[in-house]
C-alpha cells in the first residue's frame, strides 16, 4: 500500500471509541492530522487524541451531536480552523435500534436513529464536501453495516437508516467525481466493540464475544482495526481509482 496521507487532514465522526477510534488512529498512522467528534465520553475522546499525537500528528476533539446542524457548523468550523482544509471525512457516528418488530417500533425511535445516521451524514457532507473541491483530492467514507445486505427482521430503524446513508454515498459519488472526490462505503459485520458485545449478549446470550472466535470466519471476530485498514486503503493512492463502491468487511460471513 502506498502508505501516506502526509499533508492531509481528516474528520471522523463518532471517533472516540470502537471503530471510530481505530479509524482515527489508523489515519494518523498513515500521516494524516485527525479531528474527531464525540457526543458524551470526554475521557475517551481525550485518550484518542493522545494516541493520535503519539504518532506525531495533530489531534483534536469536538463535542457535539451530528444530527444538530448548528453543532455540526461549530465543530467543522473549528476543525478547519485548527487543521486547515479537511480532505477526508469519515461518517462513522451511529446508534443501534432496539430490536423491535416494525409494528412495535416507536416512531420516535425511527426519528432518532435516522437523525444520527442520515441527517448527521448529510450535515457533515453539506459542510465539508464543498471545501474539498479546492484540494488535490477528497475522500468521503461512510461506515455502514452488513445489515444492508440482509435487512433482517426486528431492525427496521437501523436498516432504514443505513440504507439511506448508503443512498447518500452512491449519489454523492456521482455528483463529486468531477471534482476529484471519491465516495465509498465500508460495511462491517460483527465487530468487537462495546456495541458488538451488547448485541451478542442480547441476541445470543454470549457474555464474552471472543467465545465466537471459533465459529467466526478465519477463526476470529472482526476487530476495529480491520475496518480502519479498509478506510485507510480507500483514502490512499492505492484507492485512487475507486469510488461509488461498498466493501463488506465481514470475513465473507454475516
Amino acid at each position: 500500500m502506498t502508505n501516506t496521507l502526509d499533508g492531509r487532514a481528516a474528520f471522523v465522526s463518532g471517533g472516540s471509541r470502537g471503530i471510530g477510534r481505530a479509524i482515527a488512529i489508523g489515519l494518523a498512522a498513515a500521516g494524516a492530522d485527525v479531528a474527531i467528534n464525540y457526543s458524551r465520553d470526554t475521557a475517551a475522546a481525550e485518550d484518542t487524541v493522545k494516541e493520535i499525537e503519539k504518532l506525531g500528528q495533530i489531534g483534536k476533539a469536538y463535542q457535539g451531536n451530528v444530527d444538530n446542524f448548528s453543532e455540526c457548523e461549530s465543530m467543522t468550523s473549528a476543525a478547519v480552523g485548527d487543521l486547515g482544509e479537511i480532505s477526508i471525512l469519515v461518517n462513522n457516528a451511529g446508534i443501534a435500534s432496539r430490536g423491535s418488530s416494525v409494528t412495535d417500533t416507536d416512531p420516535n425511535e425511527i426519528r432518532k436513529v435516522i437523525g444520527v445516521h442520515v441527517f448527521g451524514t448529510h450535515n457533515l457532507c453539506h459542510l465539508l464536501v464543498p471545501q474539498m473541491r479546492g484540494t488535490d483530492r477528497g475522500d468521503v467514507i461512510m461506515i455502514s453495516s452488513g445489515a444492508t445486505a440482509s435487512l433482517s427482521g426486528r431492525g427496521a430503524p437501523y436498516n432504514m437508516a443505513k440504507s439511506a446513508q448508503e443512498a447518500i454515498a452512491f449519489t454523492l459519488a456521482k455528483e463529486e467525481r468531477p471534482h476529484g472526490i471519491r465516495v465509498n462505503i465500508v460495511a462491517p459485520g460483527l465487530v468487537e466493540t462495546d456495541m458488538g458485545k451488547r448485541l451478542v449478549r442480547a441476541t445470543r446470550g454470549v457474555e464474552d464475544i471472543r467465545e465466537l472466535d471459533e465459529s467466526s470466519p478465519f477463526s476470529r471476530v472482526c476487530q476495529p482495526e480491520d475496518i480502519a485498514d479498509a478506510v485507510t486503503f480507500f483514502c490512499t493512492q492505492d484507492g485512487s481509482y475507486v469510488t461509488g463502491q461498498r466493501l463488506y468487511v465481514n470475513g465473507g460471513g454475516f
